[in-house]
């Protein structure tokens, strides 16, 4: 389909869909619709592409989160162990490879927006009225633009309560973290849902002390529940300290240190706080109450399976509109927007999701957990492969973690797998491709032949495991 050419009249450039945003949603939503023929705005408050998941969310954590991984693996190793004293490294210095790892995503999808000939503009945005949106510029210049369609896609970013001075250099959110430029030997870690359970991992993976505070009774409560506990237990094992069913009462900051008061009468003395209890939609000044959008109390858009608002030619995707907050579903959506934008019929919402916890070792699940199944009364089975059993694990090390398979006793239809341990958040697509086939059966994984030895061999075990549970 031919591309329409870009109306400029005046000071005003028209377009046939701005898109708010150049995160994973973002992206997604404006690559969809410009392959479909329409003219593509892009504004974004950084200079650079990529929104908060390349900047200050999943691309740096993940791979600080990998920088850590490797200074455990050497300890392990008794031939790499001498690496230097990597305990009083900062967290900046530690960041080194995952500042470049940005810059090149950055590259990247600066090259699939000029690709595409969607343009892109950098500044606040501000939506004036039904079809007008104005930009300001980080010089001090506005621009307004018209649209036809709008998508908001401008993410989230980390709950920050009044009572906590964020300005403190030994106060951190998710986001400031990053920039940690000095030595730590003990932080706390207020709450425990995945941002808090993947720091607390990475931070006693560096040898801190850490206290994670949590404001539930138990880790990450809709995990299957074997599943939940065994990351219990590994953190809890590798020396961090977890307290349970706690909520913050005040907290005193210093010069060299923070003591966090809770509610139970607990003191706890820090040289550093993460705060990582919610987050909140970025819809603040973006005047969506001039087109009759109004955000939930989280700053959340709300949208209907399309990802349409209220207004039905305004669309929302990615964080802002909630769950489940992730960079690969928000992505899916955004595209789904697009598609919905563009007139395609049959568009699938974004449902079928996997859940990736990138703790040391990671989490990755999909389908249903064991409590959901009793539940619903549907007779399953369990099928387990334990990695210190696998080849592959012994010879690299990575022997903590488990692959759990749920399957019905009379059908063998897959019904939900579990995996606790390294590269979980790869080993479940294999899982997931098959649950979502037409064939869907636990003896794909008896007859099909696997590669000796990998990870992928833990399917194999675990489904010979079920079957002989059948009687």
């Amino acid at each position: 389909m031919p591309r329409k050419k870009d109306v400029i009249i005046g000071h005003f450039s028209k377009y046939d869909a701005v898109v708010v945003g150049a995160g994973p949603a973002g992206e997604g939503a404006a690559m969809k619709l410009s392959k479909s023929g329409k003219t593509v705005a892009v504004v974004d408050l950084r200079e650079q592409l990529g929104g908060n998941c390349t900047h200050v969310g999943t691309i740096p954590s993940k791979a600080l989160r990998q920088t850590v991984s490797s200074i455990i693996r050497c300890q392990r190793d008794p031939l790499l162990q001498k690496i230097g004293d990597w305990k009083k490294f900062t967290m900046n210095q530690v960041l080194t490879h995952a500042h470049r790892v940005i810059q090149t995503q950055v590259a990247t999808h600066t090259r699939f927006y000029d690709r595409n000939h969607i343009d892109v503009f950098c500044g606040r945005a501000y939506v004036k009225d039904q079809h007008h949106i104005e930009v300001f510029t980080p010089e001090g210049i506005k621009r307004q633009i018209q649209f036809d369609e709008l998508v908001i896609a401008t993410g989230s970013r980390p709950y920050r309560p009044q009572n906590l001075d964020f300005s403190h250099p030994r106060v951190f959110d998710s986001d400031t973290i990053l920039n940690l430029d000095y030595s730590i030997r003990k932080i706390i870690i207020y709450g425990a849902g995945v941002i808090g359970c993947e720091y607390a991992s990475i931070f006693i993976g560096l040898n801190h002390k850490v206290d994670l505070i949590n404001t539930q009774t138990k880790l990450l409560s809709y995990l299957d529940a074997e599943i939940s506990d065994a990351l219990s237990y590994h953190l809890r094992e590798q020396g961090v300290l977890i307290r349970h069913d706690e909520q913050i009462d005040g907290l005193d900051t210093h010069d060299d240190h923070v003591v966090l008061h809770l509610k139970s009468g607990k003191k706890i003395k820090a040289d550093a706080i993460l705060w990582c209890n919610g987050r909140s939609g970025n819809t603040d000044g973006l005047g969506l109450d001039n087109v009759g959008l109004t955000p939930n109390s989280r700053g959340q858009v709300m949208v209907n399976e399309r990802y349409q608002t209220e207004v039905p030619h305004i669309y929302a995707a990615g964080d802002v509109v909630g769950w489940p907050s992730l960079a690969s579903a928000a992505y899916d959506q955004g595209r789904c927007a697009g598609s919905n934008m563009s007139g395609e019929e049959n568009v699938k919402p974004v449902t079928d999701i996997p859940t990736g916890i990138y703790t040391i070792p990671e989490i990755s699940c999909f389908g249903k957990t064991e409590q959901q199944l009793t539940e619903e009364k549907i007779p399953y089975e369990v099928g387990q492969s334990s990695f210190r059993h696998l080849a592959r694990a012994q010879i690299t090390g990575d022997t903590v973690g488990e692959l759990k398979l749920l399957f019905h006793r009379d059908t063998l239809e897959i019904l939900g797998i579990h995996c606790f341990g390294n590269n979980a958040s790869e080993i479940i697509h294999i899982g997931q491709a098959i649950m979502q086939s037409q064939n869907n059966s636990l003896r794909y994984f008896v007859e099909a032949t696997f590669n000796y030895p990998t990870m992928a061999e833990a399917y194999r075990v675990a489904a010979l495991n079920g079957l002989n549970r059948l009687f």
